[in-house]
């Protein structure tokens, strides 16, 4: 009789298992592409700075590559990360060579060479780019 009680409770817990909803999964990837929203340095407000189009960035781990727009210029190149660390100086970026109105894409590529790590925060919609313990640029994810 206390086998057929047990048997009969776990059927019941697998019904209840099988109705239950599942939270939302949070991601911790870098996949997709992201829009710059921060970036610290410059005197210029950010959207003096890139008035007409925000950089963004795109990572395709599965090629190890990164893309994207500097608010002017296209760019790629390979993507070199190591856990947490993160290496755009080594990265042999290559960007399309437009002539650019103010300074924008110059400052976004000359912070992006600067990054040593990367954190992803806010449930996997904000990724931020350190240098040291101080977070130089900070963008949303892209649906």
């Amino acid at each position: 009789m206390r086998k057929i009680a047990l048997l009969i409770v776990f059927v019941c817990f697998c019904f209840v298992s099988c109705t239950t909803s599942k939270p939302a999964v949070k991601t911790t990837s870098l996949e997709g592409t992201w829009e710059l929203k921060y970036i610290t340095g410059p005197k210029i407000a950010f959207d003096g700075l890139f008035p007409n189009k925000k950089p963004t960035i795109a990572f395709d781990l599965k090629q190890n590559r990164i893309k994207g727009d500097n608010s002017c210029n296209q760019y790629f190149g390979a993507l070199l990360m190591d856990g947490a660390k993160i290496n755009f100086k080594d990265a042999k970026i290559v960007t399309t060579m437009m002539a650019c109105e103010g300074n924008g894409d110059s400052v976004y590529m000359d912070t992006l060479n600067k990054i040593e790590s990367y954190t992803i925060t806010d449930d996997g919609k904000t990724l931020n780019f350190l240098l040291g313990n101080v977070v130089m640029m900070r963008f949303t994810h892209q649906e």
